[in-house]
This record gives C-alpha cells, sequence and structure tokens, in this order.
C-alpha cells in the first residue's frame, strides 16, 4: 500500500477533525426572549466554556409537532428542548422524549441530595429535569388602559367594564382554564368540570363574549410588545416576560396574579438522538445549583431550594411560589387526555 501523500494526508486530518465537532456540538432548543437570554446565561454558555462542547441554541415556539415530526420521520435536528409541562405530558406519552436518570442528578451545593433539594410538585416526570416555575398572568399597561383597571380574572373577559383588545396565546390551554374561573367555576374544580361536554360548552360560550375583541399571538415574545405600543390593553403572558420589560426597560406594566396557572418548564432530551449522552451531561450541568439561580432573571422560581436560597427577598417576593394561593396548578395529565381534542374544537370555534 501506498503511504498517503500530503494532500491526501491533510484532508484525512480535516475529515476527522469536522466528525470530532460534530460529535462535540450539540443542538439545544427553548423558548426566546428573556427566558431563552437567561438559560443562555447561566446555562448555556457556561457549560459550552467549562466542558468545551459547542452549543448550538435556538428557539421555538413550544408544542408538539416539530419534535413528533423530527422522531417519526428519523430526521433527528434537536437534541435537547426546553419544554412546558403542558407539552411534557402529550411527548413523553407519544415517545418523542428519552427517558432520564434522577437518581444521576448531583446534590444541591449545601449537599442535599437532589431527590429532597428539587421543590415539591417537580420531578415527576423521567422525561425531563425541572428548571424553574412560572406562572402564565395577564397585565395592562397604565398609560393605555383607562379609568377602570382590571383587579380579577373575570375582568379579562368583561369588555362593558373594560373596553379594547385582549391579546391572547393561540392556543386552548389557560384560555379554556381561565373562561370557567371567569364564568364563575370554583378555581379546585375547575378541570373536574372542563373534562365534561357541558363545561367545554361553558368554556367556549364565555370566550364567546369576548372574540370579537381578542387578538391572537402565536408567541410569548410578542406579548409585551403588543401591550406596549397598546395593540391590546391587557395582555397573556408569562410572568417573566412582563417582569423583565418591567424591570429592565422600565415599562408601565401591572401584573395581575388573580387566576394565574403556574407549571414547570426543564430540559427533555428528543427520542432518538444520536448525542443522548451528551445531551445527558448538558442536562446535570445546567440544573445544578449555580445555573438555576438564573431562573430569578425572569422572576421565575428555580426548582432547586439550594438555588432559591441564594437568592435575596425582594427577588423571592416577585416569583410565582409568592402568590400560589391566588391560582392553580396546570393539570398535565388533563391536557395529556385532552389536548389533542380541545385543540381540534379550538381551532374550529376560531374559524367560526
Amino acid at each position: 500500500m501506498k503511504p498517503l501523500q500530503p494532500l491526501a494526508l491533510a484532508a484525512a486530518f480535516a475529515l476527522a477533525s469536522s466528525m470530532a465537532l460534530a460529535q462535540d456540538s450539540l443542538t439545544v432548543i427553548s423558548f426566546g426572549g428573556a427566558y431563552g437570554a437567561m438559560h443562555k446565561k447561566h446555562s448555556v454558555d457556561p457549560f459550552e466554556r467549562d466542558s468545551g462542547i459547542k452549543i448550538l441554541y435556538d428557539s421555538y415556539s413550544g408544542g408538539v409537532a416539530e419534535m413528533k415530526a423530527q422522531v417519526e420521520s428519523g430526521n433527528i435536528q434537536w437534541d435537547v428542548i426546553g419544554i412546558e409541562a403542558v407539552d411534557l405530558e402529550r411527548a413523553c406519552s407519544e415517545g418523542l422524549l428519552e427517558s432520564i436518570d434522577h437518581s444521576l442528578l448531583p446534590p444541591g451545593a449545601d449537599g442535599t441530595p437532589a431527590k429532597d433539594d428539587f421543590v415539591q410538585g417537580t420531578l415527576q416526570s423521567d422525561c425531563t429535569v425541572d428548571t424553574d416555575i412560572f406562572s402564565t398572568v395577564y397585565a395592562y399597561n397604565k398609560d393605555t388602559i383607562g379609568k377602570v383597571v382590571p383587579t380579577t380574572i373575570a375582568d379579562l373577559f368583561d369588555s362593558a367594564k373594560i373596553p379594547g383588545k385582549r391579546a391572547l396565546r393561540k392556543r386552548p390551554q389557560i384560555n379554556l382554564e381561565w373562561a370557567l374561573m371567569a364564568d364563575g367555576v370554583p378555581f379546585d374544580q375547575v378541570y373536574a368540570v372542563l373534562a365534561t361536554d357541558a363545561g367545554q360548552k361553558r368554556a367556549f360560550a364565555k370566550l364567546d363574549t369576548i372574540k370579537k375583541d381578542v387578538v391572537w399571538f402565536d408567541s410569548w415574545s410578542q406579548a409585551p410588545q403588543l401591550l406596549n405600543d397598546g395593540g391590546a390593553v391587557m395582555v397573556q403572558s408569562a410572568n417573566g416576560r412582563f417582569y423583565d420589560a418591567i424591570r429592565n426597560d422600565n415599562r408601565p406594566f401591572v401584573i395581575i396574579w388573580d387566576g394565574h396557572l403556574y407549571d414547570t418548564e426543564g430540559w427533555s432530551i428528543l427520542k432518538g438522538t444520536p448525542k443522548k449522552d451528551l445531551a445527558i451531561k448538558f442536562v446535570l450541568y445546567t440544573t445544578g445549583t449555580t445555573p438555576l439561580t438564573g431562573t430569578a432573571d425572569t422572576a421565575y422560581g428555580p426548582a432547586r431550594k439550594s438555588s432559591a436560597a441564594l437568592l435575596p427577598k425582594d427577588v423571592v417576593d416577585n416569583l410565582p411560589t409568592s402568590h400560589l394561593d391566588k391560582g392553580i396548578k396546570v393539570s398535565s395529565e388533563f391536557w395529556a387526555d385532552y389536548g389533542e381534542a380541545l385543540g381540534e374544537k379550538f381551532s374550529e370555534w376560531q374559524l367560526k
């Protein structure tokens, strides 16, 4: 056999280097805006620096459609996904996510075992490791609201009391729960009622009362802009989007906590990724005590107690965990069972 010539040898080394680079990289998908910036600052960049693994970081608008398309086609483009619990149950039950062994999670910075360090209500699924607790709320702009200001979830549905456009995310989740709350259903009975045909009709009937006043949007990143520009007088969003605008941009927004729905978000690994081992390293690193303190940047509560213990009291007071008595936890189980059917009904309702 002839020895490789210099050019051929250089090409071989270049090929090997490019293959190594491909293996030592991950595609991580999360939500945009302040939330995405928080993860990049406290999780993505530190992991990339400490591990030497290149992170290709991008955003999406939630939902499971893109995950399902990749898994079913076998064309895996994403490795790690930041996922809301409302989508987690469906994605996990449909086999779109890898299992993550929670026993691998490191203890907190104070030595507390992970199973005791993560707050109650987290680590409920082996398809994810929770990072934060957030709330979906609505807010108004003091400069555009008018003389009468909202204080309850019912006010969002009262166009006679408070005229103007309402901006809502174009999904049945949250909107149907809010409709029943505004219609007088006790908070602790919302999901029991929504599980019935009569309850679903009641929710859509309540949405009918504001349908002509609703501005629909797809991504949380659009919410602060709609409120700031006067596109709507009341706007739905994750609480962190409004908090960021209030704190960093001095926007005259006021958050309404009445009827808020709180839930968790976390990192999941797409089923079939050839980089599962690297993805697990990323998840374990970024759900440690120090990275999770960053969730407070967006006013989301960290999933670890040891992380919250490092935060100032005035920050803790603005976290959803300080207002849990004014809202309810999203039922991921309900949406796993009813999400597809209600999604179809919601789409049909919008077209009427």
